[in-house]
C-alpha cells in the first residue's frame, strides 16, 4: 500500500527548516512521497502585506526540493479557490489514491488547536496525523495531551521527530529584511528572493523621513512592542529639546532602539556571524542581551543611521564609560517612556527633566537591582558606566 504524505501550509517563504522535518517525516513514517502543498487562502492566519503571489510562493518550493526526489510539490491547493480547508484536501487525495494511506503532517501549535479545525472528523476518518515534535519538555507534554484525548475518540496519531532548525517564517522575513537569512534558505530560493526584491530584500530604506520609516519599523517588530518603541520615540524627542540635544536624532535613534527586539537569542548570534561582529564571552553566554548591539548593526548598514544615533542605539541597555548626551537621552527614554509602570518610574520621570545623568545614573541602579533579584550578571559596560558615573 502507499503510504502518502501530506504537508501544508503557507510556506512563506519556505526554508531549511521546512525541508528537514519534511525529509524526517519520509524516513520516520516510511512514506512513499511527500506532497507539499502551498495553501492559497490559510484559515488559520492572514498573510502579512506584501507577501508574494501564490505562484511564486509555488515556484520558491519547487526551488527549495528540487533536490529532493521524496518531496513532490502540488498545487491541489491553489487551483482551488477559496480558504484552503485541509478536509477538502484530504477528499481530493482519498478519491485521487483510494487505496493510498494518507498522513497529514502537522506542527505542534496545530495539533494543539486541531478542535478548531473545520470538519476534523473528515481528517480523522482518512488520515493519520504525524506530529512534528523538537522534543523540548513542554511541548511532550502539550502533544502528549493532545495525542490521548484524540486516540480514545479514534484518531490515529504519530510522533515524527523533527531535527531543530529553530526559525519560523515571521522570523525569517525579518531576517531577510536584515540581510541576515542566508543560513536558513535553500540558495535556489535566497536567489529568487534577491532577484524578485521580496520580503523587502534589498529595499532602499537609507535616510527616510520618519513618516515613512515608522510604518515599516512597525512592520519588523512585535506588536506588543510598537506602543513602547513610540513612547520612547517621542520621550526622546522631548528630552533632546529640553537638553538641546539634536530633536531628529532623539526620534530616529528612539523609533530603531528595538528594531532587532523580536528575534530571539540563537538569531540575534546569527545577525553578529552574519555581520563579521565578534564577541565577547558575555555576549555569547547572554545572547538575548544582544539586541542592542544589532539592533545598532541594523540601523547602520540597513538604515543608513549617523554614527551619532548608532551608538545610542548601541549603548541604550547597558551604557558605556562616558556617555554622550544623546545616548544618555535614549538610555533614559527607553526605562521612563509612558508605558513604563514601575515603582520608581516617577521619580525617574521628574528627574530627567531636571538632572539627566542623575536620571541616568538611577535608571542604572534600577538595573542593577532587577539583575540581582533574578540572580543574573553584570555586563563589563555596565559596570564601566557605575565606575565612570561615580566619578561625576
Amino acid at each position: 500500500m502507499e503510504r502518502i504524505g501530506i504537508y501544508g501550509g503557507t510556506f512563506n517563504p519556505p526554508h531549511l527548516g521546512h525541508i528537514q522535518a519534511a525529509k524526517a517525516a519520509v524516513q520516520a513514517l516510511d512514506l512513499t512521497r511527500l506532497l507539499l502543498i502551498p495553501d492559497n487562502i490559510a484559515p488559520h492566519k492572514e498573510l502579512p502585506p506584501g507577501s508574494p503571489a501564490p505562484e511564486q510562493r509555488l515556484e520558491m518550493l519547487r526551488l527549495a526540493t528540487q533536490d529532493a526526489p521524496e518531496l513532490e510539490v502540488s498545487d491541489l491547493e491553489l487551483r482551488r479557490e477559496g480558504v484552503s480547508y485541509t478536509f477538502e484536501t484530504i477528499l481530493t487525495l482519498k478519491e485521487r489514491y483510494p487505496e493510498a494511506q494518507l498522513f497529514l503532517l502537522m506542527g505542534t501549535d496545530m495539533f494543539v488547536s486541531f478542535d478548531t479545525w473545520k470538519n476534523t472528523d473528515i481528517i480523522l476518518s482518512h488520515a493519520t496525523l504525524g506530529v512534528l515534535c523538537r522534543g523540548d519538555k513542554g511541548e511532550q507534554e502539550a502533544i502528549a495531551e493532545k495525542a490521548a484525548q484524540l486516540s480514545a475518540g479514534g484518531a490515529r496519531v504519530e510522533l515524527v521527530n523533527n531535527p531543530v532548525l529553530a526559525i519560523s517564517s515571521t522570523q525569517l522575513r525579518r531576517l531577510i529584511a536584515f540581510d541576515c537569512a542566508e543560513p536558513f534558505l535553500p540558495k535556489p530560493v535566497a536567489e529568487y528572493i534577491r532577484q524578485h526584491g521580496l520580503y523587502d530584500s534589498g529595499a532602499n530604506w537609507k535616510s527616510l523621513p520618519m513618516e515613512q520609516l515608522e510604518p515599516i519599523v512597525v512592520r519588523l517588530l512585535n506588536p506588543n512592542r510598537v506602543r513602547h518603541v513610540l513612547g520612547c520615540r517621542d520621550t526622546a524627542v522631548e528630552l533632546a529639546r529640553r537638553w538641546g540635544a539634536d530633536e531628529n536624532d532623539a526620534a530616529r535613534a528612539g523609533m530603531l532602539h528595538d528594531i532587532t527586539k523580536a528575534l530571539d537569542g540563537p538569531l540575534q548570534l546569527t545577525v553578529c556571524q552574519e555581520y563579521g561582529k565578534i564577541l565577547d564571552a558575555f555576549s555569547r553566554k547572554y545572547p538575548k542581551t544582544l539586541h542592542a548591539l544589532t539592533g545598532s548593526l541594523v540601523a547602520e548598514r540597513i538604515f543608513g543611521e549617523n554614527p551619532q544615533v548608532v551608538e545610542a542605539i548601541r549603548n541604550h541597555t547597558t551604557g558605556r564609560a562616558e556617555m554622550g548626551l544623546l545616548e544618555t537621552i535614549i538610555y533614559v527614554a527607553d526605562y521612563m517612556e509612558p508605558n513604563r509602570d514601575f515603582p520608581g518610574v516617577e521619580e525617574l520621570r521628574e528627574l530627567a527633566f531636571t538632572d539627566i545623568y542623575a536620571a541616568l545614573k538611577l535608571g542604572l541602579r534600577m538595573t542593577l537591582d532587577h539583575l540581582a533579584r533574578q540572580g543574573s550578571e553584570v555586563s563589563p559596560e555596565t559596570q564601566q558606566t557605575i565606575a565612570w558615573l561615580n566619578t561625576l
